[in-house]
């Protein structure tokens, strides 16, 4: 499941930045947490694998064409955070419910205020109104909890207020302001709103006080040393934390935080061993035109790649997933990390302890000779060259840059793999993901045949599943195929009792008479608290 931050054009880029960093600290590994800009908002279809929907602190007032999808989205049921904003709650008697200025002129077509109407207390709840210019001013506040708890040195302006909220039904205070330790007005909320639910914030909780703006903010009004600061930073994740509880989200314990992978690891290029030239004339070709010349680096507009001897992947490797083990922003992603095992070596067991590479060639190899393909195929068969990593953005980044052909790409851990628009597939342990990239002739194979493709290989993973030396008889029969690239589970006998566990993305590019043709797979198959959530999905279990 997706939580999604917007960033669209009303968003500060500090406040989109912090909420991003602050999620992923807490929600990963269970939830994919990414940005969604205002035009696939507004025209992809997100709803459906979204958990949440949050909104960092706008620049002036949200007047946005989003407004309506927002509201639409929890009216259905959504959950709806909002961080650095004031709010009202409006009587549906005293007009139309936009709040203290009415009618807004002047707006582009489309743009309108947020606002919500709350049936049980029959009134609207206006978002975000239009404020004073001298009443912007940051600072830092103190805060207390329900539980009587102090936070101090949360970033706010002065001008966020809740107005209305203290006698309506159903109102979860998460914190009010206080003043000399004295209990003040409503900081934070949480109210059900139709099917769905919101939670408010007028204070900017995002921002980590042991950061840039509010350290400096900190160090001259309140004088506390970064020490000092720190427990109340935890005090703030605390607050932010149980903003999610009230939203419905389910948190990963801090064990499952500790073991998860938070960043893309090196990838090993590799060969089967009886065709010890493959990785040679893989790395020669992204070379070019220095053939001949050691791969050190490979940059384009996207990614920044560096190329390794297999000799440094121990060091290598350890740096790495210590680094892994922090939540960081995925523009930090760079560089990622190849190392090339030439001449059909293969890395130590222990450096890849979810794959055993030596183990999947010769199947591979077994599996060729009981199908009656040629050993020496020309240049080299499917799978014989293979790209694996233990955590990948995802299993095509690499694979548009213009490789020899036929390679694989697997990895056990998929951070941000590509779904249908603009949809992340989140893939946690237990999941097969994997991408093939094919190079094929148009006099061969004419470009109106290609969408069969998507066709044949959704139907040979079925079939796959379905093998009892897979799944067994039992469980692949449940394996179904939802026309033309859903992979579905039947849990009952109706119609509405399926679950999706995987697809089949299929993406093509045509140059100099040929098409490169890339195929994405992604199967779930074992249980994961972290695919469960909300029961979207189901997991087979192997024999």
């Amino acid at each position: 499941m997706d939580v999604l931050v917007y960033s669209g054009p009303e968003i500060l880029q500090t406040s989109l930045n912090n909420t991003l960093a602050s999620l992923r600290s807490i929600l990963v590994p269970y939830y994919t947490v990414q940005s969604i800009t205002q035009n696939a908002l507004t025209t992809q279809p997100w709803q459906g694998s979204c958990a949440l929907l949050v909104l960092p602190r706008c620049r002036n007032r949200f007047l946005s064409v989003a407004s309506k999808h927002i509201k639409e989205f929890v009216e259905a049921g959504g959950a709806y955070l909002m961080l650095g904003t004031d709010a009202s709650a409006i009587p549906r008697s005293t007009g139309l419910g936009f709040g203290s200025r009415g009618l807004s002129l002047g707006l582009e077509a489309g743009e309108t205020p947020l606002k919500f109407f709350d049936k049980s207390n029959n009134c609207y709840l206006t978002c975000d109104e239009e404020v004073a210019e001298d009443r912007v001013t940051p600072r830092v506040v103190a805060l207390q909890t329900p539980d009587g708890t102090v936070v101090n040195g949360i970033y706010d302006t002065e001008a966020a207020q809740f107005k209305g909220f203290n006698d309506i039904k159903g109102v979860s205070v998460l914190a009010r302001y206080s003043t000399d330790g004295a209990e003040g007005h409503i900081a934070g909320l949480s109210i059900p709103v139709s099917k769905g639910r919101i939670a408010l914030w007028a204070p900017s909780i995002e921002y980590p006080l042991t950061e840039e703006p509010v350290s400096s903010a900190i160090a001259d009004s309140i004088k506390l040393s970064a020490e000092e600061i720190k427990p109340f930073d935890k005090i703030r994740t605390k607050l932010l934390t149980t903003t999610l509880l009230e939203l419905g989200l389910q948190l990963p314990q801090e064990t499952e935080k500790e073991q998860s992978i938070t960043r893309p690891l090196p990838q090993f290029l590799t060969s089967t061993p009886g065709k010890p030239t493959i990785v040679f004339q893989i790395t020669d070709a992204v070379a070019a035109p220095r053939a001949g010349v050691q791969l050190t680096s490979v940059k384009d507009a996207n990614d920044e790649f560096y190329f390794h001897p297999l000799q440094e992947s121990s060091d290598l490797l350890k740096s790495t997933r210590e680094e892994a083990k922090t939540s960081s922003d995925p523009s930090t992603w760079q560089p990622k990390h190849i190392i090339v095992c030439q001449d059909g070596a293969l890395p130590e067991r222990e450096l890849t302890p979810l794959f055993d590479l030596d183990l999947f060639y010769n199947a591979l190899s077994s599996a060729r000779e009981n199908q009656g393909l040629p050993t020496s195929s020309e240049p080299w068969g499917m799978g014989e060259a293979l790209l694996y990593g233990e955590a990948v953005t995802s299993t095509q980044t690499l694979l548009d840059k213009q490789l020899p052909t036929p390679l694989l790409s697997l990895a056990s851990h998929q951070l941000a793999g590509r779904g249908r628009g603009s949809n992340v597939w989140l893939s946690p342990a237990g999941c097969l993901q994997f991408s093939l990239l094919l190079r094929v002739s148009l006099d061969s194979f004419p470009a109106n045949k290609l969408v069969f493709i998507q066709y044949l290989v959704s139907l040979a993973v079925v079939e796959a599943c379905r093998d009892e030396a897979i799944l067994g008889a039992k469980a692949g029969e449940k394996v179904r195929l939802k026309w033309p690239n859903d992979l579905y589970a039947s849990v009952g006998m109706g119609k509405d009792d399926l679950r999706k566990i995987g697809g089949v993305l299929i993406n093509t590019s045509f140059s100099g008479g040929k098409v490169d043709i890339v195929i994405g797979t992604n199967i779930e198959s074992f249980r994961s608290p972290a695919a469960e959530i909300y029961d979207n999905r189901l997991w087979l279990e192997c024999p």
